[in-house]
């Protein structure tokens, strides 16, 4: 399955879980230095709820890895991918469907929620283009993915997907899934590819 590409925005979890990580490994001030780094001081007193431009979530996102050491950057980015995926099971995800998967053989589930996450793909990949095969495991691709646009690294740094997509795959799906990033454009993939498996 498979989702082109639509509006060059993103939803604003991307920026707000990524300010509250921030906030909650840093302190508030530090927290709002880095927003001011970024050019998203304006996100400090007033963080955003409707879609974003994903230039302002590509330079959030870099700011964070330039800013702190691989280490913490990977756990804001963990933290924040957490706490979007319990957003979206708070207010995205109806109950009844989530009650549906809950109770689905894992195989099932898995091919309703990847088919889900495919249809508004747009609203995590921006003007990125973002594939999915279902089976086990799942696979997931991002090609010119905004979360790692424009870095370089020697090992994958999508920590941000992973962690939404393994949150909401152990709520829905199976209580062991996890996600890993196989490969990323900042090492110099084609695309961020992801595997989820359970």
């Amino acid at each position: 399955m498979t989702a082109g590409r639509g509006a060059a925005q993103i939803g604003p979890n991307a920026i707000s879980q990524v300010a509250r990580a921030l906030e909650g490994a840093l302190g508030q001030e530090s927290a709002r230095d880095l927003l001011g780094h970024a050019g998203l001081g304006a996100y400090a007193d007033d963080l955003p709820c409707r879609m974003v431009d994903e230039n302002e979530v590509i330079a959030l996102h870099s700011a964070v890895r330039s800013r702190l050491e691989p280490k913490a950057a990977r756990d804001v980015a963990r933290a924040a991918g957490i706490a979007t995926g319990d957003y979206l099971l708070a207010h995205r995800i109806p109950r009844l469907a989530q009650r549906l998967l809950h109770v689905s053989p894992a195989p099932l589930a898995s091919r309703v929620l990847l088919a889900a996450i495919a249809r508004h793909s747009w609203t995590f990949a921006g003007s990125g283009h973002f594939e999915a095969h279902a089976g086990r495991p799942v696979a997931i691709s991002i090609a010119d993915c905004p979360i790692c646009r424009g870095a370089l690294a020697a090992q994958p740094l999508c920590d941000y997907y992973a962690a939404t997509f393994t949150r909401l795959y152990a709520r829905l799906v199976h209580p062991r899934a996890w996600t890993r990033e196989t490969e990323c454009m900042a090492a110099g993939a084609p695309a961020c590819r992801f595997v989820i498996d359970w």
